[in-house]
C-alpha cells in the first residue's frame, strides 16, 4: 500500500500545473485517491483465497472424477453464471465510483472547511457553520440516496449468485440420483459423490467468489495504471541560467483548456537584468498568467521566450527564476526549513538563511520565537507558534530571495503589509533584490511607480509600456487608475 501510495504522489508531482488546474484532472485524482488505493489488498486477499481453495478443487475434483465423472463438468458448469455476474458487478462498482466522484470532492471540501484551522474564525464570525452543516448533510443524504440504489442492485447480483449455486449444487445431486437409479452407481459411492460433491461446491463457490473480487478490482486497477502512465515520474528539474542580458517575451499568446477567449494574446515584454519591471492592469488582464509563463509553470500557445536570446523551455525557466505567489504557503515546519524549501538542490545553508530573513527585515520577529530559527510555525502537527499575516508575506519574500536566481517574480509582495513594513521594503527594494531582476504584480501604485519599466495589461494584451513619468504624461490607463488610486488617498473626509 505504501509503495502504491508513492507511485500515486509521483504521478501528482510529475503533472504540469495546467493539467493539475483542470477540473478532469482533479476528477480522476480523487477517483484513483478514492477506489485504487484500496484495491490491491482486495487483490492480494482474492489471490490468497484462489490459491488456497485451488487445492481443494483438484483434490476434490479428483476424487469426485474417480467416482462420478459426470457431477465435474456440472459443477464446473455452474460457474459459468458467476463469472459473468462478477464482470456485471464490477462494471457496476466502476461505474457508481465514476458517478459519485464529484459528490465525494464537494463533501470532502465541506468536511474541510468544517474541521480546519485556516477556516475557523471566518465561519464563526459569519455564523456559517448551521449552513455548512446543512450542506454536509444535504449531500450526505444525496450520496446515501444513490448508494442505496447501488446496494439494492448489489444484492439483486448476490442473491442470482447464490441462486446460480444452489442450481448447480443441485444439478449435481440430480445427477447422483439419476446414476444411482440407472445402477451406475452404488449407495455407498453415491454418498461419498454427495460429500465431495457439496465440499467441491463450497470451494469452487470461493474460487468463484475470489475470481469476482479479482475482476472487481480490475477497473480500479487498471485506472490507477493508466493514471501512472500518463503522469510518469521523473520530472524535469532543468537547467539553471542566469541572467547576463535580458528575458525577452515576444508575441506570446495562452489559453487555459476549456476557455474560448484565451488568457494572452500577442504579448511581448522585455525584463532587462537587474532591473524591476512592473505589470499592472485589472483584475483579469492576463498578469499573473504571464508571470507563470516566464516562470517556467505554463508552455505558451505561441511565441517565443527567449533567455539571453536562446529560447528556454519551461523546466530551464522554471529552474532559473524563483517565485513569491499571493497566495503563497504556510508550511508547518521550523522557520529555517519554511525559507530553505525553495532550494533543496543545494545542501541546506542556514547562515544563509538567516542573512535572507535579516535582508527582508523580520529577524526580530523570529528571535521572539520560543525556539528561535527552529521553532516550528503552526500548531496542527505538533506545539508549534505563528506569525502574523504580514511577517508570514516577509518569511514568503526571503524564501523567493534565498533560492539564488536572477530573475524573480513577486505577485503582491506586499499585500498583507502595513503602510510602513511597504515603505520600508519599496524604499529598498533594489537591496533587497541584490542585482536581480524582478517582475513586479501589483494593484498598489505606488510601489510600482518605483519600477524602472511598466508594462499595462487589459483583456490579455499589453496595452501600455513606460515609466512612471511617461505613462503619467501620456495620459492613458495607467494614469486614470493611478488617480483613481491617488484620489481615494487625498479625498479628505466629510465632516460626521
Amino acid at each position: 500500500m505504501q509503495d502504491i501510495w508513492r507511485r500515486l504522489l509521483d504521478a501528482c508531482a510529475s503533472a504540469d500545473l495546467v493539467t493539475y488546474e483542470s477540473h478532469a484532472f482533479l476528477n480522476r485524482l480523487e477517483r484513483v485517491r478514492s477506489n485504487a488505493l484500496s484495491r490491491p489488498a482486495a487483490v492480494v486477499s482474492g489471490l490468497l483465497g484462489l490459491g488456497g481453495s485451488a487445492i481443494g478443487v483438484i483434490a476434490m475434483g479428483g476424487a469426485l472424477v474417480a467416482i462420478a465423472p459426470l457431477m465435474l463438468p456440472v459443477l464446473l458448469l455452474g460457474g459459468i453464471p458467476t463469472i459473468l455476474l462478477a464482470r456485471r458487478t464490477s462494471a457496476l462498482e466502476f461505474g457508481f465510483a465514476r458517478r459519485v466522484t464529484v459528490l465525494a470532492q464537494r463533501r470532502g471540501y465541506l468536511k474541510l472547511l468544517l474541521s480546519h484551522r485556516a477556516t475557523a474564525a471566518e465561519l464563526r464570525a459569519f455564523d456559517a457553520t448551521r449552513e455548512l452543516l446543512r450542506r454536509h448533510a444535504q449531500e450526505d443524504d444525496r450520496y446515501l440516496g444513490m448508494l442505496t440504489g447501488h446496494v439494492v442492485t448489489r444484492r439483486r447480483y448476490a442473491l442470482a449468485g447464490l441462486l446460480a449455486s444452489a442450481l448447480t449444487l443441485g444439478g449435481a445431486l440430480a445427477v447422483v440420483v439419476w446414476l444411482t437409479a440407472a445402477g451406475r452407481l452404488s449407495l455407498p459411492d453415491a454418498g461419498a459423490a454427495a460429500i465431495a460433491a457439496r465440499i467441491l461446491g463450497g470451494q469452487l463457490s470461493t474460487v468463484f467468489r475470489s475470481f469476482g473480487s479479482l475482476m472487481e478490482a480490475s477497473p480500479f486497477l487498471v485506472d490507477l495504471a493508466e493514471f501512472h502512465q500518463d503522469y510518469p515520474p521523473g520530472r524535469s528539474i532543468g537547467q539553471r541560467h542566469d541572467l547576463s542580458a535580458a528575458l525577452l517575451v515576444e508575441d506570446v499568446s495562452f489559453s487555459y483548456p476549456g476557455q474560448e477567449r484565451p488568457a494572452l494574446e500577442g504579448v511581448s515584454v522585455v525584463v532587462p537584468k537587474g532591473q524591476v519591471v512592473a505589470l499592472v492592469g485589472e483584475n483579469g488582464s492576463g498578469k499573473t498568467t504571464l508571470a507563470k509563463i516566464m516562470a517556467g509553470l505554463y508552455e505558451p500557445d505561441s511565441g517565443h521566450l527567449l533567455w539571453d536570446g536562446t529560447e528556454l523551455k519551461g523546466d530551464d525557466r522554471r529552474a532559473s527564476s524563483s517565485v513569491l505567489f499571493q497566495d503563497f504557503l504556510r508550511y508547518q515546519m521550523s522557520v529555517v526549513d519554511n525559507v530553505a524549501i525553495s532550494d533543496t538542490s543545494v545542501p541546506l545553508d542556514r547562515a544563509r538563511v538567516e542573512g535572507t530573513v535579516a535582508r527582508i527585515g523580520i529577524t526580530d520577529a523570529v528571535e521572539r520565537l520560543p525556539h528561535g530559527f527552529d521553532t516550528v510555525l503552526g500548531i496542527e502537527l505538533e506545539e508549534g507558534a505563528d506569525l502574523s499575516g504580514g511577517q508570514w508575506q516577509r518569511l514568503a519574500l526571503a524564501r523567493a530571495l534565498y533560492r539564488d536566481r536572477s530573475l524573480v517574480v513577486l505577485d503582491e509582495p506586499s499585500a498583507a503589509l502595513d503602510p510602513r513594513a511597504e515603505h520600508e521594503l519599496f524604499a529598498d527594494v533594489r537591496g533587497v533584490l541584490d542585482g536581480r531582476a524582478a517582475v513586479l504584480i501589483s494593484h498598489r501604485y505606488s510601489s510600482v511607480r518605483l519600477a524602472d519599466l511598466i508594462y499595462v495589461m487589459h483583456a490579455g494584451r499589453v496595452v501600455e509600456r513606460g515609466t512612471h513619468q511617461e505613462l503619467m504624461a501620456a495620459g492613458g490607463r495607467y494614469a486614470e487608475l493611478y488617480v483613481l488610486q491617488a484620489e481615494a488617498y487625498m479625498t479628505p473626509e466629510s465632516s460626521p
